[in-house]
């Protein structure tokens, strides 16, 4: 009863789902670094992402690994399955899932994707995902799960209606103190919850992403922000007050914005959200 995407890029792997369905996100979606990322859905077996996680990271191709454990399990014609790994995508329609259901997998190198659903308006859904995958080329993996699901919903998603979202996203040197979770975001219970997964993960990135955007706090921004700065009590200079990226650095860290501190300056994002808050 769910639309998903599982992809990789580069050493990227992640998954993102919606369905008329509370918490999707605490069944669907699995991944592991340097190993893979799987979606289990319809009739959902939640072992699937164990064992076909297992067989990625022994060296198998997603094809192989799905065969072997969907002809051990007797209920697989009532399951939905998709699997990317190193240098392969597949995915896995049983023939009882409810209709419309199918989906498609395509490994293009440096980037593969399983795109598939269940109970959907038609087969425009898989379509649109797949459009908006390769429409969004040259963003990160988290921005280009999040189009492809925003492009499914948008086609007519899960004919039943709308309810939960998640995106689960793994990425070497990303994420809090450098834990590899790029993104793991979940709307359990929202009217329009991919919207709203869209703004958990703006949120997402500006307190858990990388500097981008740095200019040095020279000059006329040098003394902006030094202004800014002392308006939000923050003060900049002598008589013991702490240097320009010392007091910066007791704003940012007060926001819960220290990810994005750099010593080269100030992160974009930091500087739009200090000129919000002392406007």
């Amino acid at each position: 009863m769910t639309f998903s995407i599982v992809a990789r890029q580069g050493e990227a792997y992640g998954v993102a789902v919606a369905s008329k369905f509370l918490a999707v996100g605490a069944v669907v979606p699995g991944a592991r670094l340097g190993t893979g990322a799987v979606a289990t859905q319809s009739y959902a077996r939640v072992a699937y992402l164990g064992e076909l996680l297992a067989r990625l990271g022994t060296g198998e191709d997603a094809a192989s690994a799905l065969e072997e454990a969907t002809a051990l399990d007797d209920g697989r014609e009532t399951r939905q399955v998709g699997v990317v790994g190193v240098a392969s995508a597949a995915t896995f329609t049983g023939r009882e899932c409810n209709p419309w259901a199918g989906g498609v997998a395509r490994d293009d190198g440096d980037t593969a994707y399983a795109i598939q659903g269940n109970i959907l308006t038609g087969p425009e859904v898989v379509e649109a995902m797949e459009q908006a995958w390769h429409a969004s080329a040259g963003q990160g993996l988290a921005r280009r799960l999040l189009a492809a699901l925003v492009a499914g919903d948008a086609a007519g998603g899960d004919s039943r209606g709308r309810q939960s979202a998640a995106v689960y996203a793994v990425e070497p040197g990303t994420g809090y103190d450098a834990s590899g979770v790029l993104a793991d975001l979940r709307v359990d219970d929202h009217a329009d919850p991919v919207t709203e997964l869209g703004r958990l993960l703006d949120e997402w990135e500006m307190y858990f992403g990388r500097p981008e955007g740095v200019q040095a706090l020279t000059g006329p921004l040098g003394d902006e922000v030094a202004d800014r700065l002392a308006q939000a009590g923050h003060p900049v200079g002598d008589g013991g007050a702490p240097d320009l990226p010392t007091a910066l650095a007791d704003w940012a860290g007060n926001a819960n914005y220290e990810a994005r501190l750099s010593p080269d300056g100030i992160d974009r994002r930091v500087l739009e959200a200090l000129r919000a808050a002392t406007a």
